[in-house]
């Protein structure tokens, strides 16, 4: 354990991290940037070395670098994308040290205390660093120090070829005005900060400016705590001999789901999707999936529901490994369950809902939601049944038809439904009508179907058996069809 006084670290600095990014995914020559809009403009967000060769900078108007540099070439900037992959590089730098966390949007820092002399000391290690960003096409400034404030400033003025003293002010990781109003005062580097008066500072910049300066000459400790790493919802089995039978990749797949499910449980989470992949002796892999109407722990429950697929599998020659990996998780609350409790209610029509959507698609079992409203065709809500929850706020309405369809217009004459009317090529007789009920439009929305103001809506049984929902608008006098009931 050390005691603080060698600590050694590392920060290490991308300038160019969003165009290096993007030009390792689709390369361009000559001068790049990335473009994002800022109010009403289309600024640069991130350039590479020739653009910055051209005369253009960060925060320049796009149509301004393109006036300075007409080839310029320019993409939408992704921000998402740039924290993704600052992600992956922190998880790649653990090759060097276990102890690695974020820098800002752009930067890594590498608690190196112990590390160095694994590989032959810290300028042997700063050099592979170089080499190997240089070789992902990463533009990398590298700052050590005793401490992280020490590192960031040697990274982003200097890389330690002056003494920490002679640094710029802003190498304290300062905000723009605190450095400008220091150096009105005439306190333009860190060693005219560190010879000043504490109290006058103190009082005119509060207590934030003495700290980052303790932090960066070491009189302040400051953490450096690594980024956890994500749970992996993944397992998998290498299998001494292949196997092709349903029954074995069964028993396989549910050794896995054994394994899985205790993650899950152990994280109070559920699996909504799960990836199985077969590899075969061939090298060619095979994969299932399974998506979930809710989230789900159970091995028991899950491994009946990859049946199916499992029984399309080709497995050639022979599978040889099994891989399982829980790709979509949520929260799941822990249950509390009686001895030998049987499934409730919720989780068999969750079963159901994903048996059949494994059939023809999640999306494609809906279920119907109450809305808010009288009139018809607005009192409900279609919903995908693995995305909702069934409500019970359904109010008590006169009977409606099992079929709503837009109004069809019928010719009939007065208020009262006609005796005798076509519809859809039928000749049909009014047996008995039930009405009306009286339906105003909502005022305050604006639908073309209810321009012509309230209507009166019959129930009306034909002769021939039809019974059907009519509606009669008084305003502009007009007779219309527009639901059936069962």
């Amino acid at each position: 354990m050390f005691d603080g006084m060698n600590r050694r670290v590392i920060c290490m600095w991308f300038p160019r991290l969003a165009s290096d990014r993007a030009l390792r995914a689709c390369p361009v020559d000559g001068a790049f940037a990335l473009v994002a809009r800022q109010g009403n403009a289309e600024r640069l967000y991130c350039v590479n070395e020739a653009a910055e060769r051209a005369g253009l900078d960060r925060g320049m108007g796009l149509a301004d670098a393109r006036a300075f540099c007409p080839e310029l070439i320019s993409r939408p900037a992704r921000p998402e994308q740039d924290a993704r992959f600052l992600v992956a590089l922190r998880r790649w730098a653990l090759r060097w040290c276990p102890w690695v966390g974020l820098e800002g949007p752009d930067g890594l820092v590498l608690d190196i205390t112990g590390a160095a002399h694994l590989w032959g000391g810290e300028a042997a290690m700063l050099a592979d660093m170089r080499a190997r960003m240089a070789a992902m096409g990463l533009s990398l400034r590298l700052g050590a120090g005793e401490t992280r404030g020490a590192a960031w400033a040697y990274a982003h003025y200097g890389e330690g070829k002056q003494p920490l003293l002679a640094l710029p002010v802003a190498a304290l990781r300062l905000d723009a005005q605190t450095c400008t109003a220091l150096e009105r005062m005439g306190l333009r580097r860190i060693g005219d900060l560190a010879g000043a008066a504490r109290a006058p500072l103190a009082r005119r910049f509060g207590p934030g400016l003495l700290i980052r300066l303790d932090q960066a000459l070491g009189r302040m400790p400051e953490p450096l705590a690594p980024a956890p790493e994500p749970v992996h919802y993944g397992v998998r089995l290498s299998l001494p001999e292949p196997i092709g039978l349903l029954g074995d990749v069964m028993a396989g797949t549910e050794r896995l789901l054994g394994a899985l499910c205790t993650k899950l449980r152990a994280q109070d989470s559920g699996a909504r999707r799960l990836m199985l992949t077969l590899r075969r002796v061939d090298q060619g892999s095979q994969q299932v999936e399974l998506r979930l109407a809710a989230p789900m722990r159970d091995a028991a429950r899950i491994l009946p529901l990859f049946e199916r697929g499992l029984a399309e599998v080709d497995a050639g020659f022979g599978i040889d490994q099994i891989r399982l990996e829980a790709t979509l998780v949520e929260p799941l609350a822990t249950q509390q369950l009686g001895l030998g409790a049987a499934p409730q209610q919720g989780d068999r029509l969750s079963d159901l809902i994903t048996r059949i959507g494994t059939r023809i698609g999640l999306e494609n079992v809906l279920r119907f939601l109450p809305a808010d409203s009288h009139i018809p065709e607005r009192s409900f809500l279609i919903a995908p049944a693995a995305h909702s929850t069934p409500e019970t706020g359904w109010h008590s309405t006169p009977p409606r038809p099992l079929r709503l369809f837009a109004p069809e217009p019928i010719a009939a004459n007065g208020s009262a439904p006609p005796a005798r009317f076509r519809w859809r090529r039928m000749i049909l007789h009014t047996a008995r009508a039930t009405g009306p009920e009286r339906i105003a439009p909502e005022w305050w929305l604006e639908d073309e179907g209810w321009r012509h103001g309230m209507r009166d809506y019959w129930r009306v049984e034909t002769r021939q058996g039809r019974r059907l929902w009519l509606f009669h608008t008084p305003q502009n006098p007009g007779w219309f069809v527009q639901g059936e009931f069962a």
